[in-house]
């Protein structure tokens, strides 16, 4: 691998992180630095919308404040470059609670889940963002 290979795979890697981190914290803003202004967000197969970045985010500052213990993993992932745009794949996994305190293993509310995110990433001036996500659901478990 070439230096600049190595380096955009890393700045990808943080990129889904900040993602992840973003999510989990309620840090919405933060979105905006991982995705394009233009980005169009695909949640359908986990039950949540299809729209703009800006649509994900308010649908997602309504939806994930009732479960406010969240963390969620990023696994295994794939880069395929085509220029200045890449096509990544990362594998996840996902906690969603229904309290940041404690809570029993069959708590009512607990959402466990895994699949993969499908971004289309593009090089900005400022950097890797995606412009496009798609959620692609493995599994899920409900209590």
């Amino acid at each position: 691998m070439r230096e600049q290979e190595i380096a955009d795979r890393l700045e990808i890697g943080d990129l889904l992180a900040k993602y992840a981190y973003s999510i989990d914290t309620g840090d919405w803003a933060r979105l905006d630095l991982v995705f394009t202004a233009d980005a169009v967000i695909d949640y359908t197969a986990a039950g949540g919308i299809r729209g703009t970045r800006d649509e994900a985010r308010r649908w997602l500052a309504e939806v994930l404040p009732n479960w406010p213990g969240r963390q969620h993993l990023i696994g295994a992932t794939t880069v395929r470059f085509e220029g200045d745009e890449a096509v990544v794949t990362a594998s996840f996994t996902d906690t969603l609670a229904p309290s940041r305190d404690m809570v029993a293993a069959d708590a009512a509310g607990l959402i466990r889940g895994g699949g993969w995110y499908h971004h289309r990433m593009i090089r900005t001036p400022y950097g890797w963002r995606s412009r496009e996500l798609v959620e692609e659901q493995s599994w899920r478990t409900m209590q």
